[in-house]
């Protein structure tokens, strides 16, 4: 991948992003669209988490340069080169305080290494402001795209798991983890 990527925290005129991608295609292995009142919900968790501090996790905005910016936005102006978004909080699993993230790339950004990229910085701010030795990703099984991404952003497969998301919804998901202390 050759277009220079940065991260930034979620901020108050992110909101169109989560309306993108609330499409049937960016939730089609997520349970579905969101309602406008989980969407708004959404954003301002999104929001304090860019407020708490670095180690209770982050929800940043990815942006590359050379997309045009305002491509597949719905003519919103000033997206200044938004291809999607990626984060990480913390939870617990199987025992053990750790992270998870889960990140969105819009359509017309996806196949070009955006999320690898993406997930590769995550995992630089996680390691650096993080007070937690694991990152966990969980994507569907059946979601080939996402669990490409885990692997060649180095992530280790410890297995196939019945994962709950959205809440009431139990799907089969691999279990993927990054040793934030590792290396």
């Amino acid at each position: 991948m050759d277009t220079p990527l940065r991260l930034e925290p979620w901020a108050e005129g992110d909101f169109w992003l989560l309306e993108r991608k609330n499409e049937p295609a960016m939730t089609e292995h997520l349970g579905g669209p969101e309602t406008a009142a989980k969407l708004a919900d959404r954003h301002r968790r999104y929001l304090a988490m860019s407020a708490a501090a670095p180690a209770a996790g982050r929800m940043f905005t990815v942006r590359a340069a050379g997309t045009g910016g305002v491509a597949g936005t719905g003519g919103v102006a000033g997206t200044g080169g938004v291809v999607g978004s990626i984060g990480f909080w913390p939870r617990e699993w199987q025992g053990e305080e750790v992270y998870e993230t889960g990140w969105g790339i819009l359509p017309e950004h996806q196949g070009r290494g955006l999320a690898v990229a993406a997930a590769r910085a995550l995992i630089a701010h996680a390691r650096a402001h993080g007070d937690r030795r694991h990152l966990h990703a969980f994507p569907g099984a059946g979601h080939p795209a996402s669990n490409g991404v885990c692997r060649r952003a180095g992530f280790t497969l410890m297995g196939t798991t019945d994962f709950e998301y959205p809440p009431g919804h139990w799907h089969p998901s691999n279990d993927w983890r990054y040793d934030l202390r590792a290396g």
